[in-house]
């Protein structure tokens, strides 16, 4: 049995934590506060340093073993946000086409809402098709500042 392991990282847009078992991240979201009932590992450790450096601008790529839990769909769905290069975006109708759903488009933003993998499986990357933002598991405003910072309209400057 893996023994479940906690990071946390203080970043622009509050707390994140990282979750993690012996072999790859299982969960990063948006906390509002840590919680150091389990210990770090050498996962964590990896991916709050490769999520730090997103944030100071070194890093546009992650480089992380993942294990995100869902069905075979909301899988096909949340590795096709991977193929979402840093500081683009896709529609929900190109991420249906990309694993060949294209009728699947409510689909895919219910799998998109259920992404485990905050910012590393980028699903802040989809908008709608007239260019609104919709939907973000953390929020509307952090999505908001995530394509800004991508797309270098922001500084690292604190949302909160």
């Amino acid at each position: 049995m893996s023994t479940l392991a906690y990071s946390h990282l203080d970043t622009p847009l509050g707390w994140v934590r990282i979750e993690a078992d012996d072999q790859a991240i299982t969960a990063i979201g948006f906390v509002e506060a840590t919680d150091e009932s389990h210990p770090e590992n050498d996962l964590t450790r990896l991916a709050a340093d490769q999520l730090a450096a997103y944030f100071k601008r070194d890093r546009t790529e992650f480089d992380l073993p993942l294990a995100p839990k869902g069905t075979d769909f909301q899988r096909a769905a949340w590795q096709a946000l991977r193929k979402i290069p840093y500081g683009e975006t896709r529609y929900y109708a190109q991420q249906a086409d990309l694993i060949g759903r294209p009728s699947a488009i409510r689909a895919i933003g219910a799998a998109n809402g259920a992404n485990p993998i905050a910012i590393v499986v980028p699903c802040h990357r989809v908008i709608g098709k007239n260019g609104s933002l919709t939907g973000y598991a953390g929020g509307l405003d952090k999505k908001e500042w995530l394509l800004a910072f991508e797309q270098g309209g922001l500084s690292q400057e604190p949302l909160l």
